[in-house]
């Protein structure tokens, strides 16, 4: 293991370069993946039949993780097939609301595996409201920025393949895209292990050990799978070693008001609007003036690149109706946000759990937060503590770590860390705890409506 996280470490100056594009990094943002938006792209989710659930049995009536179809595409970097394949399955699962649902994952098999089936499920970064980004049209050969972060997120998986570790890689959103919305995100990731786990040509099966990791999007799969996986699917929790995540979203609320008027973070707070508003089913708009709607229109099918820097300055107040100074004076937002705080209802992982979080959200133009105190500019740091610090009040182990670097700068000193403390839980070394060192942070109670 030893040998191994050398060979990591060796891997940072790589991930350094790909992480501008993950997370979003502005010079990024305004650079190709906007131009994408306007591209002709190849075949889509939305046009490719691979995607449609056409069996006689009603869904509804299917356990989640039932695989439904596999075919085999190349790996594509680039828009290019590379030699190795790619196993993709159609499996049932749930959205937010319950219903029952047709979704893809996509595996990635090591060409030398290691001994024991083992399986790193990767949880991506892809944020959008574009379902034609999601990973699996964008390994298919896909374009666009579903593309670009398939290119990307090569190097963040390549580790692990070259480890002998089998790679999961769940289109965490569903195919309506339901960006931020992080119950969908989980139960996604759970059902797509159950689903390869049926199917031979994956290599794994139901004994084979689990381990999650993901970053700032791919965060709150990991998380909320993780935290859900006790309860909702019990069968993949007790093969769950670890979790390994960084730069997490735990409670939307707080984020929001987080980011509102910054030059860079502001835009998201549309964009988590329309995720939030489109898995449950609410309708915004009445609340909405008229520049805030036609900002929702515009990011209606949007991906992060659209957003960062696009809008900035942006405020609650520039989007909604006076009447609405503030989003907990909407009722129905406050009923949503409440649903999506990380850990809610005593959702706690069994398993380890290493954390990281960056502190100097300054340093992409987001200042520290009079009320919520200091982030890494999208993500605010005293409610990730506060998460830990709930988890390890319930029994799990967590390591948890601060980077004084931003939302960006903070991936390549998370990601060295994660991927060698990953590695180390398929073994027999115990997973380490810094319980009694994480200071107290903010409180994840539910938000209120202000009249």
């Amino acid at each position: 293991m030893r040998s191994w996280g050398t060979r990591i470490a060796g891997l940072t100056a790589a991930l350094a370069s790909v992480a501008l594009l993950g997370a979003g990094l502005p010079a990024t943002a305004t650079a190709a993946p906007t131009a994408s938006a306007s591209a002709v792209r190849a075949a889509s989710p939305l046009d490719d039949p691979f995607y449609d659930y056409t069996g006689t049995t009603p869904l509804s009536r299917l356990a989640p993780g039932t695989p439904l179809k596999t075919r085999t595409v190349p790996y594509s970097v680039q828009g290019i097939p590379t030699p190795l394949p790619a196993l993709q399955v159609l499996y049932r699962t749930r959205d937010a609301q319950g219903r029952a649902v047709a979704n893809v994952t996509t595996v990635v098999k090591p060409l030398v595996p290691a001994p024991g089936a083992k399986v790193v499920s990767y949880q991506s970064f892809y944020d959008s409201l574009n379902p034609e980004d999601e990973p699996s049209s964008a390994i298919a050969g896909g374009v666009g920025l579903g593309k670009a972060i398939a290119n990307a997120e090569t190097l963040f998986i390549a580790p692990f393949l070259l480890a002998g570790y089998t790679v999961n890689i769940p289109d965490t959103e569903g195919q309506t895209a339901d960006f931020a919305v992080g119950p969908e995100y989980g139960y996604t990731t759970l059902d797509s292990l159950r689903a390869i786990a049926k199917v031979p040509a994956s290599g794994t099966g139901a004994t084979s050990k689990v381990g999650l990791i993901g970053y700032s999007g791919g965060a709150i799969g990991s998380g909320w799978a993780s935290s859900l996986a006790p309860s909702y699917a019990p069968d993949v929790a007790k093969r769950i070693v670890g979790t390994a995540m960084g730069g997490v979203l735990v409670k939307p609320s707080t984020n929001l008001h987080y980011v509102e008027g910054t030059p860079i973070w502001s835009g998201v707070l549309p964009m988590a609007l329309i995720g939030i508003a489109r898995a449950y089913g609410a309708d915004l708009t009445p609340y909405a003036s008229e520049r805030g709607k036609q900002i929702l229109a515009e990011l209606d099918k949007a991906s992060i690149a659209d957003a960062l820097a696009h809008y900035p300055g942006l405020r609650w107040k520039d989007i909604a109706k006076p009447e609405y100074p503030t989003p907990e004076s909407v009722p129905v937002y406050v009923r949503l946000a409440n649903k999506l705080i990380m850990g809610s209802g005593g959702a706690t992982p069994s398993s380890p759990m290493f954390i990281g979080q960056g502190t100097r959200g300054e340093l992409e133009g987001t200042p520290t937060s009079a009320t919520s105190g200091e982030g890494d500019g999208v993500m605010v740091a005293g409610d990730v503590r506060s998460l830990a610090r709930q988890w390890c009040g319930a029994g799990t182990k967590i390591s948890y770590r601060e980077y004084p670097a931003s939302h960006t700068t903070s991936v390549p000193l998370f990601a060295p860390e994660a991927y060698a403390w990953l590695l180390a839980r398929f073994g027999s070394t115990p997973a380490p705890s810094n319980c009694s060192s994480i200071e107290p942070g903010n409180s994840l109670a539910p938000i209120s409506v202000q009249r």
